[in-house]
């Protein structure tokens, strides 16, 4: 069976990767670590297994910046261009969704909607947190 395989690079395009497959899951993060490290009101994001994830050019242009130990975001050093984050209590890389090319991007659920400064109502679930299966309180919230 052939797996649908999806190219992506960062901003200057120096770093080029594929992720292979489909995502575990697909959504909207409000947190504010992710605004701030996307520079927006919430961030898209895509959550793969590492394994389907391969660097196939710039590898060494990857640099990595730690502000929690729940994720290692991935950048380019020569654009600054975000890549993907690393959530290795999870063992999910989360592969930011716009960057991907040919990807029908289908989020599922808001995730920390409780920090949105930006709310959107298009009735797909909100949670306070994370599910509780990813260690989250699972607690939903309205729109």
């Amino acid at each position: 069976m052939d797996q649908k395989v999806y190219k992506g690079h960062c901003f200057c395009g120096a770093v080029e990767f594929t992720v292979t497959g489909e995502p575990d899951a697909m959504g909207y993060c409000h947190c504010e670590s992710c605004r701030h490290w996307s520079a927006g009101p919430v961030n898209a994001f895509t959550l793969w297994k590492p394994t389907a994830m391969q660097i196939t050019r710039g590898a060494e242009n990857i640099d990595t910046y730690n502000k929690t130990p729940q994720s290692s975001r991935k950048w380019c050093k020569t654009c600054g261009g975000h890549i993907y984050s690393e959530h290795p209590g999870w063992n999910l890389i989360d592969v930011f969704a716009p960057i991907l090319q040919n990807f029908s991007f289908q989020p599922a659920i808001h995730v920390h909607y409780q920090e949105s400064v930006l709310r959107i109502a298009d009735g797909l679930p909100k949670m306070k947190d994370v599910p509780k299966e990813m260690g989250g309180s699972g607690i939903s919230i309205a729109e």
